[in-house]
């Protein structure tokens, strides 16, 4: 099964690559580009993203990341999430201001985190000092962002995005205890879904 996945991913990234190296000849550019969010690299979060021009001032984007670390002092952040995304470039693919559509999905395993209190529409996230949450998570929303082109292959981009995820979750008295005191409980969220600083390589 892990090998037929394997060549189905080959096969897919050989195709991106024939295409990006054929389009110069058909006399249109068609950028590609990995990158990273350094914001991510910060919180020891292992991340990768990936873009490509669709269309003259359209590209599609989708980036991943996944923690599955231990912190002191009892500290979780376990995550994993995808987030694909449509862009709309006002100059040029990869260069400049940006707008986009992204849709968001994953699983987490959190608690902990003292946030002194924080409570933003409606989402009460002090309780993450002494309660762990389990759960997933699905929804989307709206981005905007800039990208500095710093050379010839290398970009700078900022994005930010706000939106709306729908979650259920069990709760747990304490970080290190498996004593449940909620169950398959739901949850609506609206704030900002998206928040990036990333490096970007383009090929």
């Amino acid at each position: 099964m892990l090998t037929k996945s394997l060549k189905r991913l080959f096969a897919a990234t050989a195709i991106c690559l024939a295409a990006h190296m054929a389009a110069p000849l058909a006399g249109a550019q068609t950028d590609v580009a990995i990158k990273t969010n350094l914001i991510y690299d910060a919180t020891t979060t292992i991340n990768l993203g990936a873009e490509m021009q669709v269309a003259p001032r359209w590209s599609v984007d989708l980036s991943g990341n996944f923690n599955a670390w231990k912190f002191s002092g009892g500290k979780r952040w376990k995550n994993w999430s995808v987030q694909p995304e449509a862009r709309y470039w006002f100059c040029q693919p990869m260069g400049g201001h940006f707008v986009g559509i992204e849709a968001h999905g994953g699983q987490y395993n959190i608690g902990g985190i003292d946030l002194g209190g924080l409570s933003f529409l409606g989402t009460d996230f002090g309780k993450l000092k002494d309660r762990r949450y389990q759960g997933w998570f699905v929804g989307g929303g709206v981005t905007y962002g800039y990208s500095w082109l710093l050379h010839r292959h290398w970009n700078l981009e900022a994005e930010i995005g706000i939106g709306y995820s729908y979650t259920r979750y069990d709760a747990f008295n304490c970080v290190g205890c498996g004593k449940k005191v909620e169950s398959d409980k739901e949850h609506h969220y609206v704030g900002p879904t998206k928040l990036a600083l990333n490096l970007v390589y383009v090929f």
